[in-house]
Protein backbone atom coordinates (compact mmCIF):
# COMPACT_ATOMS: atom_id res chain seq x y z
CA UNK A 1 0.00 0.00 0.00
CA UNK A 2 1.00 3.56 -0.64
CA UNK A 3 0.88 6.26 2.00
CA UNK A 4 -0.37 9.80 1.54
CA UNK A 5 2.54 12.00 0.62
CA UNK A 6 4.85 8.97 0.58
CA UNK A 7 5.66 9.55 4.25
CA UNK A 8 6.19 6.71 6.73
CA UNK A 9 3.31 6.62 9.16
CA UNK A 10 0.96 8.32 6.72
CA UNK A 11 -2.53 7.00 6.17
CA UNK A 12 -2.51 3.97 3.86
CA UNK A 13 -3.84 4.55 0.37
CA UNK A 14 -4.92 1.34 -1.34
CA UNK A 15 -3.46 0.74 -4.76
CA UNK A 16 -6.00 0.67 -7.54
CA UNK A 17 -5.93 -2.45 -9.69
CA UNK A 18 -6.44 -2.03 -13.43
CA UNK A 19 -9.14 -4.69 -13.33
CA UNK A 20 -11.13 -6.49 -10.68
CA UNK A 21 -10.26 -9.93 -9.34
CA UNK A 22 -12.25 -11.76 -12.02
CA UNK A 23 -10.08 -10.16 -14.70
CA UNK A 24 -12.85 -7.92 -15.99
CA UNK A 25 -12.27 -4.41 -17.16
CA UNK A 26 -12.72 -1.69 -14.56
CA UNK A 27 -13.87 0.78 -17.22
CA UNK A 28 -17.36 2.08 -16.39
CA UNK A 29 -18.30 1.86 -20.08
CA UNK A 30 -17.27 -1.81 -20.30
CA UNK A 31 -18.95 -2.74 -17.02
CA UNK A 32 -22.24 -1.06 -17.91
CA UNK A 33 -22.16 -2.56 -21.42
CA UNK A 34 -21.79 -6.01 -19.79
CA UNK A 35 -24.78 -5.26 -17.53
CA UNK A 36 -26.93 -4.16 -20.46
CA UNK A 37 -26.03 -7.29 -22.44
CA UNK A 38 -26.65 -9.62 -19.49
CA UNK A 39 -30.06 -8.14 -18.73
CA UNK A 40 -31.22 -7.53 -22.30
CA UNK A 41 -31.31 -3.75 -21.92
CA UNK A 42 -31.15 -1.27 -24.78
CA UNK A 43 -27.79 -0.41 -26.29
CA UNK A 44 -27.12 1.27 -29.59
CA UNK A 45 -23.91 1.17 -31.63
CA UNK A 46 -24.02 4.80 -32.81
CA UNK A 47 -25.46 8.02 -31.38
CA UNK A 48 -29.15 8.31 -32.11
CA UNK A 49 -32.41 9.60 -30.73
CA UNK A 50 -34.42 7.14 -28.70
CA UNK A 51 -38.18 6.93 -28.21
CA UNK A 52 -39.45 9.70 -25.91
CA UNK A 53 -40.68 7.18 -23.33
CA UNK A 54 -37.22 5.62 -23.06
CA UNK A 55 -35.52 9.02 -22.91
CA UNK A 56 -37.91 10.08 -20.13
CA UNK A 57 -37.27 6.85 -18.22
CA UNK A 58 -33.49 7.34 -18.40
CA UNK A 59 -33.91 10.94 -17.22
CA UNK A 60 -35.99 9.76 -14.26
CA UNK A 61 -33.34 7.19 -13.33
CA UNK A 62 -30.63 9.87 -13.40
CA UNK A 63 -32.74 12.28 -11.33
CA UNK A 64 -33.43 9.55 -8.78
CA UNK A 65 -29.73 8.77 -8.41
CA UNK A 66 -28.76 12.47 -8.22
CA UNK A 67 -31.35 12.99 -5.47
CA UNK A 68 -29.78 10.14 -3.50
CA UNK A 69 -26.37 11.82 -3.79
CA UNK A 70 -27.83 15.12 -2.58
CA UNK A 71 -29.48 13.34 0.34
CA UNK A 72 -26.22 11.90 1.71
CA UNK A 73 -23.66 14.45 0.51
CA UNK A 74 -23.69 16.66 3.60
CA UNK A 75 -24.32 14.42 6.58
CA UNK A 76 -24.31 10.90 5.27
CA UNK A 77 -21.57 8.34 5.78
CA UNK A 78 -18.76 8.39 3.24
CA UNK A 79 -19.36 4.81 2.11
CA UNK A 80 -22.97 5.63 1.23
CA UNK A 81 -21.88 8.78 -0.62
CA UNK A 82 -19.37 6.72 -2.61
CA UNK A 83 -22.11 4.20 -3.41
CA UNK A 84 -24.54 6.86 -4.59
CA UNK A 85 -21.89 8.65 -6.66
CA UNK A 86 -21.03 5.36 -8.35
CA UNK A 87 -24.73 4.77 -9.03
CA UNK A 88 -24.96 8.17 -10.77
CA UNK A 89 -21.97 7.32 -12.96
CA UNK A 90 -23.35 3.84 -13.69
CA UNK A 91 -26.76 5.18 -14.72
CA UNK A 92 -25.16 7.99 -16.75
CA UNK A 93 -23.05 5.47 -18.66
CA UNK A 94 -26.15 3.33 -19.17
CA UNK A 95 -28.04 6.31 -20.50
CA UNK A 96 -25.19 7.07 -22.90
CA UNK A 97 -25.18 3.44 -24.04
CA UNK A 98 -28.93 3.54 -24.65
CA UNK A 99 -28.34 6.60 -26.86
CA UNK A 100 -25.31 5.01 -28.57
CA UNK A 101 -22.90 7.59 -27.14
CA UNK A 102 -19.29 6.71 -26.30
CA UNK A 103 -19.28 8.71 -23.08
CA UNK A 104 -15.53 8.28 -22.51
CA UNK A 105 -14.86 10.29 -25.67
CA UNK A 106 -17.33 12.98 -24.63
CA UNK A 107 -15.74 13.21 -21.18
CA UNK A 108 -12.31 13.56 -22.80
CA UNK A 109 -13.63 16.49 -24.86
CA UNK A 110 -15.16 18.13 -21.77
CA UNK A 111 -11.84 17.67 -19.96
CA UNK A 112 -9.94 19.24 -22.87
CA UNK A 113 -12.23 22.26 -22.72
CA UNK A 114 -12.06 22.50 -18.93
CA UNK A 115 -8.27 22.55 -19.04
CA UNK A 116 -8.41 25.70 -21.20
CA UNK A 117 -9.82 27.50 -18.16
CA UNK A 118 -6.23 27.69 -16.95
CA UNK A 119 -4.70 30.88 -18.28
CA UNK A 120 -1.38 30.82 -20.16
CA UNK A 121 0.18 32.47 -17.12
CA UNK A 122 -0.98 29.57 -14.94
CA UNK A 123 -3.57 31.67 -13.14
CA UNK A 124 -6.95 30.30 -12.20
CA UNK A 125 -10.02 32.52 -11.98
CA UNK A 126 -12.33 31.42 -9.18
CA UNK A 127 -15.69 32.43 -7.86
CA UNK A 128 -15.96 33.18 -4.13
CA UNK A 129 -17.12 29.61 -3.47
CA UNK A 130 -14.07 28.15 -5.23
CA UNK A 131 -15.68 27.23 -8.55
CA UNK A 132 -13.18 27.53 -11.40
CA UNK A 133 -14.39 30.08 -13.95
CA UNK A 134 -13.94 30.29 -17.70
CA UNK A 135 -11.30 32.82 -18.64
CA UNK A 136 -10.66 34.61 -21.90
CA UNK A 137 -8.67 31.62 -23.21
CA UNK A 138 -11.49 29.14 -22.61
CA UNK A 139 -12.37 27.03 -25.65
CA UNK A 140 -15.80 25.41 -25.37
CA UNK A 141 -16.15 21.67 -25.93
CA UNK A 142 -17.28 20.54 -29.35
CA UNK A 143 -19.48 17.62 -28.34
CA UNK A 144 -21.23 17.67 -31.72
CA UNK A 145 -17.90 16.91 -33.42
CA UNK A 146 -17.27 14.03 -31.02
CA UNK A 147 -20.70 12.57 -31.73
CA UNK A 148 -20.24 13.00 -35.50
CA UNK A 149 -16.98 11.03 -35.26
CA UNK A 150 -19.04 8.33 -33.53
CA UNK A 151 -21.48 8.22 -36.45
CA UNK A 152 -24.13 10.70 -35.35
CA UNK A 153 -26.06 12.50 -38.04
CA UNK A 154 -27.69 15.65 -36.60
CA UNK A 155 -31.38 16.22 -37.26
CA UNK A 156 -31.86 18.04 -40.54
CA UNK A 157 -28.40 17.16 -41.84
Amino acid sequence: MLTRGGRPGGRPVPSRPAANLAGMSSSPADLVREFHRAFGLDARPTPTRVPPELAAHRGELLAEEAAEVAEVSVGGPLDRLAHELADVVYVAYGTALVHGIDLDEVIAEIHRANMTKLGPDGRVARRADGKVLKGEHYVAPDVSAVLRRQGWVPDGA
